[in-house]
């Protein structure tokens, strides 16, 4: 508990500090380039046609691509803590709302450094007036690339995804993510291995400030009984996120980003019982974490 109220301070401290310079800066009406995603996606090309509802929504003009690197403290996926120090980097290429991404991660399980774990993911999706549907790839190299045999851990997995954005001006979205395949097993009273059909629905908002500056927030939660809460919970709300980032613009096409993050596992949170826990050391038992990310990308 002391090395909890000790890093629950510092993190804290660090937000607080962070976000004091930004809080006197007002909301700037921001350019196409500059609404681009705070995950990184790129922003929409130069258009040709004019909105359809509320926005600009375009159609994109050639071929896209763009890319992406960054340094993280912590990898943390859907209030899920998937690693400690990591090396992350992703690059996509499209065409007429076609993309294909490819995302990389070479990071250690804690801050022991006593093991790499190494995923790539693949993206084909379809991304126009606001709806970005793509089904989704995982591999961890712990077996075979083209295995999809159902377990209860580890091994590659399949997801549909479906994003809507209702426009840059109302910068709204909900997520929808459901695994068709792979590693989603949990093992039932009679000790058979069913299948989850574990699915993530997120609703989340980033407002842009003048110089760079984006506040984002969502708040993540699961149907059924899934892996994100262990297949333990018939629902729960798994994230509740809150991200600071500031990007600068080193040319036309180039741009640095820092970035921190907080987050909380409201279910695992309850389950506790007690009180918040981070364990820097012993990843299973957090129910909150932090992230400090710097990056450069090429949009």
């Amino acid at each position: 508990m002391r090395i909890f109220n000790y890093n629950l301070r510092v993190i804290a401290l660090i937000i607080g500090i962070g976000a004091l310079p930004f809080l006197s800066f007002a909301p700037a009406r921001m350019s196409a380039q500059e609404t681009s995603s705070l995950a990184g996606t790129p922003a929409q090309p130069e258009n040709k046609q004019q909105s359809r509802w509320l926005d600009d929504y375009t159609k994109p003009v050639g071929l896209t691509y763009n890319a992406m690197a960054t340094l993280n403290t912590t990898y943390i996926w859907r209030g899920l803590y998937s690693g400690a120090l990591s090396l992350q980097a992703s690059a996509d290429v499209g065409y007429g709302g076609l993309y294909l991404n490819t995302w990389w991660n070479l990071g250690t399980h804690n801050w022991r450094f006593n093991s790499f774990e190494p995923e790539v993911d693949f993206s084909l999706g379809f991304n126009r007036w606001g709806l970005n549907i793509f089904l989704l790839y995982v591999h961890h190299f712990d077996c075979g690339f083209f295995d999809f045999s159902n377990r209860v851990a580890g091994g590659n997995r399949l997801e549909l995804n479906a994003r809507y954005t209702v426009s840059s001006k109302l910068p709204l979205s909900i997520l929808w993510a459901t695994r068709v395949a792979a590693a989603d097993g949990y093992i039932n009273a009679a000790g058979d291995t069913l299948r989850a059909w574990s699915s993530y629905v997120e609703i989340s908002y980033t407002q842009r400030f003048a110089y760079g500056i984006s506040l984002y927030g969502a708040v993540g939660m699961t149907p059924w009984k899934s892996c994100y809460t262990g297949f333990r919970y018939d629902f729960g709300v798994v994230n509740i996120d809150l991200r600071l980032r500031k990007d600068w613009s080193l040319s036309e096409r180039c741009g640095l980003m820092l970035q921190g993050q907080f987050t909380i596992n409201p279910t695992m949170l309850a389950a506790d019982r007690t009180t918040a826990q981070w364990h820097p050391y012993s990843p299973a038992d957090q129910t909150i974490n932090a992230n400090l990310s710097v990056g450069v990308y090429l949009k």
